[in-house]
């Protein structure tokens, strides 16, 4: 293990991995990601893997504009030829009620305005882009061709092995047990592998973000929320876009090898770090999904999984410099988007960290703006 380091991440999901490649794109030398599991351990390895334009929000649009156009280009970017696996079949966000309909009617408009083509359908085009939806529980569909999905575990490793590949160093199976500190600013990391000397520490470390903060008396304002997924058997394809319904509270995908994968916000989910998983989980998920998709009524499940979101309070990342501790960043807050943020999340943090003139507007996504109340709020959220 490297004893110094100019620059220590902490955490080895999507967020870390991501970090590390755009830190030594930008001419950085000698970062370490740190990881107390195995790559995709956490939040990244759990989840629903979704990438998508369509949100109510300018500042999420243009993050994940900016990640889709990378994940476009990633194999080659990035150097790896077994594929990240990016369907790009389209994001369908159902409506159900008048009121969603002129909230939709709004959302789309705001990112056609800023180049994402999105639009509106009628339940008849609906049905031809997704012949298995049952329509009666509808109005209307919003669409964007280019959202999809993309295999979590092939995309962080295809990060890390540019990562390496680039000089970078990453430790697995290496715990962070404290932070050191020397007038007001990080001097090193102590890991279970023994010390690392540093004057500069991201933590990514997703719904652990305050744990490792702690460390130096750090708090900031997110939780780690529960949320379950399922995964069915492989079948024939039969759906190709990703089905979404903020009403309805679900969202599920046909993964290219064929199985469902499918998840929904529970209420009442515990707001610590268990992953265990909700036994009631799979009868109301079935339910919900098959009120709209009928033809998924036999499929058998497999297995179900819970996951961590960080949840900020305005469902926006927080990019920024923990404000008493010199040297210690943190990303985090990513509301369950995190994945589909990651590039963004890379850049952003290069940038910040490095002093670079910023690609997109982070200045806004500091900590700073739930003390002033300049929170910028997203409704768009399962």
């Amino acid at each position: 293990m490297n004893r110094t380091a100019d620059y220590v991440i902490i955490g080895g999901g999507i967020s870390g991995a991501a970090i590390g490649y755009f830190l030594l794109k930008n001419g950085a030398k000698n970062v370490v990601i740190l990881e107390r599991n195995y790559l995709t351990a956490g939040a990244t390895g759990r989840c629903g893997a979704g990438i998508r334009q369509q949100w109510g929000s300018e500042m999420n649009c243009l993050l994940t504009q900016f990640s889709c156009n990378f994940f476009e280009n990633a194999e080659e970017e990035l150097g790896y030829p077994e594929g990240i696996e990016f369907h790009q079949g389209g994001y369908m966000l159902l409506v159900s009620n008048e009121d969603e309909l002129a909230q939709t009617k709004k959302n789309i408009a705001l990112q056609n305005s800023l180049g994402i083509e999105s639009q509106l359908l009628d339940v008849n085009q609906a049905k031809v882009l997704t012949p298995i939806l049952d329509t009666g529980n509808i109005l209307a569909a919003a669409y964007h061709s280019k959202d999809g999905h993309l295999n979590p575990f092939k995309t962080t490793q295809a990060f890390a092995d540019a990562f390496i590949r680039m000089g970078g160093n990453i430790y697995t199976n290496t715990a962070v047990h404290g932070l050191k500190t020397e007038n007001g600013r990080i001097c090193g990391v102590d890991t279970s592998q023994g010390h690392i000397a540093t004057d500069c520490v991201i933590n990514t470390a997703g719904g652990h973000t305050n744990i490792i903060a702690a460390l130096v008396g750090e708090e900031i304002p997110i939780y780690a929320e529960r949320h379950n997924i399922l995964v069915t058997e492989p079948v024939e394809p039969i759906l190709s876009t990703m089905v979404m319904s903020l009403s309805l509270n679900f969202y599920c995908q046909q993964v290219p090898h064929g199985s469902f994968v499918m998840g929904r916000s529970c209420t009442n989910q515990p707001r610590d770090l268990r992953v265990t998983a909700d036994s009631s989980f799979p009868e109301n998920m079935a339910a919900t999904v098959v009120k709209i998709m009928p033809a998924l009524k036999n499929i058998r499940m497999l297995r179900q999984w819970a996951g961590l979101y960080d949840m900020s309070p305005d469902k926006h990342p927080i990019y920024d410099r923990f404000p008493n501790v010199e040297g210690f960043y943190v990303a985090a807050g990513f509301s369950g988007h995190g994945f589909m943020l990651g590039p963004a999340t890379g850049q952003i943090m290069a940038e910040q960290i490095l002093g670079l003139e910023p690609t997109l507007p982070w200045n806004r996504l500091g900590l700073s703006r739930f003390e002033t109340g300049e929170m910028i709020l997203e409704s768009s959220v399962v």
